[in-house]
């Protein structure tokens, strides 16, 4: 199968080792991986700021650059969740067909779901705290949320547990928003930072060493809060730790 490697704009500009992990772990996985070096944004910031429309050519520039793989695969939950739920209502409105939507996967999910991995070549001798981004939880399906009072299961911690050395924790309140909600963290910036301290301080109690999840922007505004404040604790995307032998 070939995959199209989607790294979201901001991934590209600020966590560049993101996408390096990203395109090292699905190679060692076997897999026949392609980076399309002309992808754009997939659109989903404009929306959020109330500006759907503005996202339509971006939508459209992002069905054409992937419509030629079996997966797309990307390493943030928000932009993933963002082309696979609202890029289809976004062409809709120009009368034209989404096909990647039912292609697009988050890294970890796509591994999880499709690879199934029994093992993965990665050491990592650390305390680490996953932290559960809304749109994983919600819209992917990354945990099980906990308003459904059904078995909890979690998908990166199954592939956390396949790394050599590590020691893995879920914070209480394991799917409580870190805060950041993109626009809401401009527009609402002192319930944006408050939420982000409670969720930091509920990682810190579990002892962990670093905060994990799948999306960068999280990690972001938790981490620009942690630098501030000088918190014992650290980032890192969970991709760098799965392709931590790499």
């Amino acid at each position: 199968m070939k995959i199209g490697l989607f790294i979201p704009c901001y991934v590209n500009a600020i966590y560049p080792q993101v996408g390096v992990a990203s395109y090292k772990l699905l190679k060692s996985l076997g897999l026949d991986v392609d980076y399309p070096e002309d992808q754009t944004c997939c659109g989903q910031p404009m929306a959020n700021a109330g500006f759907e429309s503005e996202a339509t050519n971006l939508a459209i520039s992002f069905e054409e650059k992937f419509a030629g793989y079996d997966y797309v695969v990307g390493p943030s939950v928000s932009c993933v969740a963002f082309a696979r739920v609202n890029h289809p209502d976004i062409m809709a409105k120009k009368g034209l067909k989404c096909k990647t939507a039912e292609k697009v996967y988050d890294i970890c999910e796509f591994i999880h779901d499709v690879v199934k991995p029994t093992s993965l070549k990665a050491k990592f001798p650390h305390k680490v705290s996953i932290h559960n981004s809304c749109h994983g939880v919600r819209e992917l399906g990354l945990s099980r949320p906990s308003e459904l009072k059904a078995p909890y299961y979690s998908k990166l911690r199954d592939l956390l547990n396949m790394v050599e050395g590590i020691e893995v924790f879920e914070p209480e309140y394991p799917d409580e928003c870190c805060g950041f909600g993109g626009m809401f963290a401009l527009e609402e910036h002192a319930v944006s930072v408050c939420m982000g301290q409670d969720k930091i301080r509920h990682h810190m109690d579990t002892g962990a060493e670093y905060i994990t999840g799948p999306d960068s922007s999280c990690l972001m505004h938790m981490g620009g809060i942690i630098k501030r404040e000088h918190l014992p604790i650290k980032t890192i995307h969970i991709v760098e730790i799965l392709a931590s032998e790499l």
